[in-house]
């Protein structure tokens, strides 16, 4: 399309865009060019956890621009430093390592479970991971994901993924060999459906990859920084695991991610992982006041308040028009379709008059719900109402 001297063609085709420029965003609204508004379940799944251009990101931003930007990562810098030691007194981790992007931390997590193994467990480099899971678009983190099809894209892939199924522990035991060394999983299935894993699930995971002396890592990019309504979303089923990746709204809008890790586990040697941008004072800076947001007092709280809220009204939908329900966790919520008109729902919310609603279908009989952490009760209610008239059709 063409926006003023401009012509979109000039862009790599990546995904199918709308003909539409958004301009402006505020909270759980985006303007576009022509001056329409839309109401915003999406946020750039599941990143924008404060809603658009919040006041915190912004002030965040113009303070440490005036400092310093990028002085290398090969540097310490103080929001670096800030940002790492709040994530590990409110966590189990020991160590982090800061990245741009969620697939960049879970290759970094590949990167640290194979090493650990060729260390400490006489060379095994296998990583379980599950069917419909989903750690990113790297070769490796592809490879990792369950997502029906990807086997065949950009052949052949990275060995070393057997794949179980969640909630079957069964499963994750067959596939434990001699060349296992860890476990990897989301503790809810974003792009799969919004699936949680069960609390007794991921309690019966710890303890077998303790039993065998394997590693448990979590990918918690979509569910976690507060997206369940705990800061991270295995902390439901109160288990420790070894290695955590972080992003989306660990940046709240920008482009930052994590690794975190514990002492034992920690065995990168330098040379073995870095990257230009990696905790640079700009993206670190944001993260902090993200942090600090989310611990705020009550913050927390009112995300699971919300979460139930969201849910109610998902299941009054469900009852009205005779679906098969709702599923999800906190603020990262799906309403299960009986036939797979997700698609079609997606593009009339997005039309609709005078204001459009964005909503997403990771499968074609499912929507998914990913507001603001901070979206208000009367968003909800006109989503649901909007989205009424597009189910009665």
């Amino acid at each position: 399309m063409r926006y003023g001297d401009f012509d979109s063609d000039a862009l790599m085709t990546i995904t199918s865009r709308p003909d539409l420029v958004f301009l402006r965003g505020a909270g759980s609204w985006l303007t576009d060019h022509q001056g329409k508004v839309y109401l915003d379940f999406i946020q750039g799944w599941a990143v924008n956890c404060l809603g658009h251009s919040p006041p915190e990101i912004r002030a965040a931003l113009a303070r440490q621009a005036e400092l310093l930007i990028n002085p290398s990562p090969a540097f310490y810098n103080g929001p670096m430093i800030e940002l790492a030691s709040r994530l590990t007194r409110r966590s189990v981790f020991d160590r982090v390592f800061f990245a741009n992007t969620g697939a960049e931390a879970n290759e970094g997590a590949i990167k640290l479970a194979r090493k650990w193994g060729r260390l400490r467990r006489g060379g095994a480099h296998e990583i379980i991971t599950f069917e419909h899971g989903f750690h990113g678009r790297t070769l490796a983190t592809m490879s990792a994901s369950g997502k029906p099809g990807w086997d065949r894209l950009f052949a052949p892939q990275v060995p070393g993924f057997p794949k179980a199924r969640l909630n079957d522990i069964a499963s994750v035991a067959a596939l434990i060999g001699d060349h296992t060394v860890a476990v990897m999983l989301e503790p809810v299935q974003g792009e799969g459906g919004v699936v949680p894993a069960e609390v007794s699930f991921l309690q019966d995971l710890r303890r077998l990859t303790r039993e065998r002396g394997l590693l448990l890592m979590v990918d918690e990019v979509q569910s976690g920084m507060g997206r369940t309504g705990r800061l991270f979303a295995h902390e439901h089923a109160a288990i420790e695991p070894d290695v955590m990746t972080l992003g989306k709204g660990l940046g709240g809008g920008v482009p930052l991610a994590a690794l975190l890790a514990t002492e034992g586990v920690c065995c990168f040697e330098p040379g073995d992982q870095g990257g230009t941008y990696n905790g640079n004072p700009l993206m670190t800076a944001v993260g902090v006041a993200v942090f600090d947001t989310l611990c705020g007092e009550g913050f927390l709280e009112r995300v699971r308040v919300l979460g139930d809220y969201l849910a109610a009204r998902l299941q009054e939908l469900a009852r009205r028009h005779s679906l098969p329900g709702e599923r999800g966790s906190g603020l990262l919520r799906a309403l299960i379709l009986d036939d797979d008109r997700g698609p079609a729902i997606v593009r009339g919310a997005l039309e609709g008059q005078p204001q459009g609603l964005l909503l997403n279908a990771p499968r074609s009989n499912l929507l998914r719900f990913m507001p603001a952490l901070n979206v208000r009760e009367a968003e909800i209610d006109r989503m649901a109402e909007q989205l009424d008239g597009l189910l009665a059709k």
